[in-house]
């Protein structure tokens, strides 16, 4: 995708306050940190990836980019198209037996575009992906990464992805993953892996990574903001978990959930610049 076609679709955006106040604390020093990425270290327009309204209010944009790709369908037309693809593969992967099925995207446009090129697909995707779900960077988030960087910290990521989510560090941060300090061999994004969270499979993938390396699960902290998909297959499989709460559209408390009955995070964080400060302590 031409870079100067990106930068006139991304905005900056702001996270917006919520009622909750940082609070817990970590007793054992962390090896190891493990990020959600939408909504987490990222500001999340729609909340979360894959959560775009079947009837978004983007459809001027949406109309746009078809005409620019040269697809005579209205928006409409398009989204439902899209989301029955999504969900017509959810139902056949279920059927195997995974519990929360996740696609790959560019397969499913393929399916939905009448376009031959993947390259061309691939764009539209990523297009369409910032059009419906505008993203920006957490506040302090270089500063985060910095820091885990300085102090030897192993960092990697399970988040509900697409291929498009790793060059949003690349796109603000004008780094890869790798030279971000991100363990390449501890990122699982769940288009890769046909399963999404809440799903304990990435979590345990990552166990299994973790214990390869020697490092122990009571040295690891999770963050994300979600009690469901985040803090519960986290403390499942034997992390430390912080429940980030810094910004009020993506922060999923799940207090009528029954699966998160009980459950409580070791930590809340409202800016990541708290989990700096517990670092340098």
């Amino acid at each position: 995708m031409d870079e100067t076609r990106l930068k006139k679709i991304l905005q900056p955006l702001s996270p917006i306050a919520t009622q909750l106040r940082p609070k817990g604390f970590v007793h054992v020093e962390l090896a190891c940190i493990l990020f959600d990425i939408y909504g987490t270290l990222f500001i999340s327009g729609s909340g979360d990836i894959g959560t775009a309204k079947k009837h978004t209010q983007n459809h001027g944009k949406l109309k746009m980019l078809l005409a620019d790709y040269g697809l005579d369908e209205q928006p409409q037309c398009i989204l439902d198209k899209l989301f029955h693809a999504i969900e017509k593969e959810h139902q056949k992967l279920k059927k195997t037996g995974i519990d929360y099925p996740e696609v790959d995207i560019v397969r499913i446009w393929q399916q939905v575009l009448d376009i031959e090129s993947i390259q061309a697909v691939s764009d539209f995707a990523l297009e369409f992906e910032v059009i419906t779900n505008p993203v920006y960077p957490m506040p302090h988030l270089a500063e985060l990464l910095s820091t885990c960087r300085n102090r030897g910290i192993h960092m990697g990521i399970i988040s509900n992805a697409q291929f498009y989510t790793p060059l949003l560090f690349e796109w603000f941060l004008n780094s890869n993953l790798p030279n971000l300090g991100f363990d390449p061999n501890l990122v699982f994004l769940s288009y890769q892996h046909g399963c999404a969270k809440p799903s304990p499979v990435l979590f345990q993938r990552a166990v299994n990574q973790l214990d390869q390396m020697g490092i122990e699960k009571n040295s690891v902290l999770y963050l994300g903001n979600d009690m469901l998909n985040d803090i519960l297959p986290a403390d499942r499989a034997g992390f430390h978990t912080a429940i980030f709460a810094g910004d009020a559209r993506s922060l999923r408390l799940r207090n009528n959930d029954p699966r998160c009955e009980g459950l409580a995070p070791d930590l809340v964080i409202t800016d990541l610049t708290q989990l700096v400060e517990l670092l340098d302590r």
